[in-house]
């Protein structure tokens, strides 16, 4: 059992039949309804929200996953003019108004409903990197903020993806040594020194990363940096690869609340 999959014993936890029927008695009483209002497809959303969500299938960067109108065989100039700590990032969608809401849900409001369904995402968006991968592990959070927020939203994507995969999860690879300020409304100079030294591998947890690739998974990346931080610590712990999955990207820092 791991910090990172919530402050609560599993077997405290109702098995998936159990939930299954509860979900199933409550729909009968209280039919589904989407995060935006109206009838609800799976995971909560409506037919408009998803027709909305800007999903990330023509040509992305090798890179950093930034999305091209025009597949160059190439990865940006950002990467290009400044290697990234990890090797390849991939999104399942852009980070925009009708995305937002969803995974701020998933982060803010305890709606781990919709883990599944972004894990289902990831799975189709990083599928060359899942098959290269050989454990999956979370971005962690730092015991105070696990503590406050009751359970890791990137752990909660990075399991089920495991279980949809088969690939291993390694949920305490990394920790959050240093509580971070908040991301949000940083620059990317910000950002980075934000995170500069937070991440390490335990010495008793380097010989499960030792040589392997590691699938870093996290709900949002802007910048990068929270992303490079960790796989920093990961090759430093000895990791061959270290590629990054997240369901959104921000196409350009803006204004959007993460």
């Amino acid at each position: 059992m791991s910090a990172e999959d919530g402050l609560f014993p599993a077997v405290l936890k109702p098995g998936p039949r159990v939930r299954a029927m509860w979900r199933g008695a409550l729909d009968l009483v209280f039919p589904p309804q989407a995060i935006d209002g109206g009838s609800a497809l799976a995971g909560g959303l409506s037919p408009e929200a998803w027709s909305r969500i800007r999903f990330l299938d023509g040509p992305v960067c090798d890179g950093c996953g930034t999305p091209f109108e025009f597949d160059i065989g190439s990865r940006c100039a950002a990467c290009l003019a400044k290697p990234r700590a990890f090797d390849a990032a991939r999104a399942a969608c852009l980070y925009d108004e009708t995305s937002r809401d969803p995974i701020l849900k998933l982060k803010h409001a305890d709606r781990l409903d919709l883990a599944p369904l972004f894990a289902r995402w990831l799975s189709r968006t990083a599928h060359a990197l899942v098959e290269q991968a050989d454990a999956i592990a979370p971005v962690p959070l730092h015991p105070s903020r696990l503590l406050s927020r009751r359970y890791n939203q990137a752990a909660e994507i990075a399991r089920p993806l495991s279980r949809l995969t088969g690939v291993p999860y390694l949920p305490d690879a990394l920790v959050r040594r240093r509580a971070t300020e908040t991301q949000g409304g940083k620059s990317g100079s910000g950002r980075r020194r934000n995170v500069a030294g937070a991440f390490e591998v335990p010495p008793g947890r380097a010989r499960r990363v030792a040589g392997k690739r590691i699938l870093l998974i996290d709900d949002v990346m802007t910048t990068g940096a929270t992303a490079e931080g960790c796989a920093r610590a990961l090759k430093a712990a000895g990791a061959v690869r270290v590629d990054v999955a997240v369901v959104a990207r921000v196409k350009e820092m803006s204004g959007l609340t993460i």
